[in-house]
């Protein structure tokens, strides 16, 4: 059989063995290591045909965590159908779980708020970034506001400076 797979590498190129598909579409390839016809040993290579090629449309989570570690070589054997199906039922059972204690969190928050165990936090509006000079500062600015179209030379004057008495 490696007689026929390397007489036809040598013929047509690389060839490449499909080693699975996921629910999304995608397939998974695997392209042995094989010598070219100078001699030259090219390495072993893991590849993803996406099913949906354009760059620009890949959304995060589009490769299921398990052929992800098979395409960065974290692990030898590709996922099986039975693998993939347990822990996709094993992920919407932690979602699951976790929206549990989250409403009993809320439930036994919103009790204690009721009883007086624990104080609401304050609610506070403060506009700007702490890092400015004006943080936390009511007082309006007497510097100029205008854009560019409103903009009229010399129709500001900067604020007179209070000069100390001696």
């Amino acid at each position: 059989m490696s007689r026929i797979t390397s007489l036809l590498r040598r013929t047509f190129g690389i060839v490449k063995e499909h080693v699975g598909t996921d629910h999304f579409g995608n397939k998974y390839y695997f392209i042995p290591e094989q010598k070219t016809w100078t001699g030259r040993t090219v390495r072993a290579k893991r590849l993803v045909e996406a099913a949906n090629p354009t760059e620009f449309e890949y959304l995060e989570g589009s490769i299921p965590s398990e052929w992800d570690a098979w395409i960065r070589g974290r692990r030898k054997v590709p996922p099986s159908v039975e693998e993939l199906l347990k822990n996709e039922q094993y992920r919407e059972q932690i979602k699951h779980k976790a929206q549990e204690v989250e409403q009993r969190d809320l439930a036994l928050q919103a009790k204690e708020y009721e009883e007086g165990l624990v104080a609401r936090p304050a609610q506070t509006i403060v506009k700007g970034h702490a890092a400015t000079t004006q943080f936390g500062q009511t007082e309006t600015s007497e510097d100029p506001v205008s854009t560019a179209s409103t903009f009229v030379p010399g129709s500001w004057m900067p604020p007179a400076k209070d000069t100390p008495k001696t």
